[in-house]
């Protein structure tokens, strides 16, 4: 190796954030895969509805359309840890994980994936807004999820309901596993909210 190419590996390892994506290339070992669970605590008080259920993947910016895992030290700027990574692209996790949601409240007569193109009374539309772990000064970062959701009449296609869905759960500790259960807490917050106002909505 040349003189020049070693200084400019030391210079791209120096920019390397601590934690997070390096910018050598490389091969080196798979990153380790982690994913969310579905809630299953739903109040057993709410009404059941007489309707079906599509819901669709959420749209997401690029930034957050991927299985690497996001993080943010600043309102400005988006990175990604190292060595760990969604079982499958943001959206589409949330989309079954949603679908799940549903199923477990026992509230609703069918819910199913949009992809599926079944026939249904109504969509639940979605924008991925957040979904992050956000660093502020020392110390655990906080999930945030973030999802801007629409119900949709069907086959009308009429927006009859829209609200802004938001969680936020700081990990105990500065390490993967803890953090991922820290977005496994916001998004167990955010599903439960999904579901109690798209089910009342649709009523």
């Amino acid at each position: 190796m040349s003189a020049l190419s070693r200084r400019l590996l030391l210079a791209a390892a120096a920019l390397a954030p601590a934690g997070c994506t390096s910018l050598l290339p490389g091969g080196g070992a798979p990153p380790k895969l982690y994913t969310l669970t579905a809630p299953t605590d739903f109040s057993e008080k709410r009404p059941r509805v007489a309707w079906q259920l599509l819901v669709d993947a959420p749209a997401a910016a690029a930034a957050l359309d991927t299985e690497r895992i996001a993080l943010s030290r600043s309102a400005i700027s988006i990175d990604y840890f190292a060595d760990a990574a969604w079982t499958d692209r943001a959206p589409l996790m949330i989309q079954a994980l949603l679908v799940q949601a549903f199923e477990n409240s026992g509230r609703i007569t069918a819910v199913a994936r949009e992809s599926l193109a079944l026939r249904a009374d109504y969509l639940l539309r979605s924008d991925l807004r957040h979904f992050e772990a956000e660093y502020a000064g020392d110390g655990p970062p906080t999930a945030h999820i973030q999802i801007a959701a629409g119900l949709v009449k069907m086959p009308e296609r009429a927006i009859i309901a829209q609200r802004v869905i938001e969680a936020r759960m700081r990990a105990a500790r500065n390490d993967m596993p803890t953090i991922v259960d820290a977005f496994n807490d916001a998004f167990h917050q955010a599903a439960r909210q999904i579901v109690d106002w798209a089910l009342a909505a649709g009523r």
